[in-house]
């Protein structure tokens, strides 16, 4: 059972009010000694928090003090340590992004949610689309495109009319956003070690952004590579019986 408990919390003033009893309660361990983080806010803290928090191969368990909380647990102050001991366990895997802007300079981020890459000014993008290293999509006319995990398919992607996608499920997903030509085109579900490499058409009429997890932002872009990095792994924990596997089913029938 989890003991050396770290809380964190996001500048909400329900997560500072949280924290501060929390603490009271448990104490608060340093992050070198702590055996499991505990996240107060909402889903963009929990990322901030596991961005944050890399390499250092400590369980994050969420607490909602924010809005939807896909990513959290519900809050409560009573019997954290048995919730601790209790919790069901996900592994997730971030995006690898590398970003070559039009004067030759490359960006390197990681995305928990997912890359997108998206119109800078008034006209629309056009990009072309390679698996692999092999052409797929010659010429995509859009406000942009995005590749999410299936930890992040509930979140961007979803918004842009993208696949839900199991926790489980070994692939990614290729969302448009506002494709014109081919005209609605959607997108595709891409196995988890594909490649995928966006280049910008025309970049100095049309420019382009390329955005990792809202974190990491590249103007004027001229290639965006996306793989899942796999060497990079972040633990979530959740509540028994309200996992991410059971919320990203539960969210395709609401």
């Amino acid at each position: 059972m989890p003991q050396r408990i770290r809380f964190t919390a996001s500048r909400a003033p329900a997560a500072i009010e949280a924290l501060a009893a929390l603490t009271a309660t448990y104490g608060q361990a340093d992050l070198r000694q702590a055996e499991v983080i505990v996240a107060l806010g909402g889903d963009g803290f929990m990322l901030q928090t596991l961005h944050s928090t890399k390499g250092r191969d400590l369980p994050v368990y969420g607490m909602n003090c924010g809005t939807i909380g896909f990513l959290m647990n519900a809050y409560s102050a009573d019997d954290l340590p048995a919730r601790l001991a209790a919790a069901e366990e996900a592994v997730i895997h971030p995006l690898s992004m590398r970003a070559i802007n039009t004067k030759g300079k490359l960006t390197a981020a990681l995305a928990i949610n997912e890359v997108a890459l998206l119109r800078q000014g008034p006209q629309a993008a056009k990009l072309r689309i390679s698996i692999d290293g092999r052409e797929r999509m010659p010429e995509l006319v859009c406000d942009g495109a995005l590749v999410a995990t299936p930890a992040g398919s509930t979140a961007y992607n979803y918004s842009a009319h993208g696949p839900i996608l199991p926790i489980g499920a070994d692939v990614l997903a290729l969302t448009a956003i506002a494709a014109f030509r081919p005209r609605r085109w959607r997108g595709a579900v891409l196995p988890m070690s594909g490649v995928v490499r966006f280049d910008v058409l025309d970049p100095d009429k049309r420019p382009v952004m390329a955005d990792a997890d809202s974190r990491a932002s590249v103007r004027d872009v001229a290639s965006v590579e996306i793989r899942s990095e796999r060497s990079v792994q972040h633990r979530l924990l959740f509540d028994p019986g309200h996992g991410l596997e059971e919320r990203l089913i539960g969210e395709q029938f609401v």
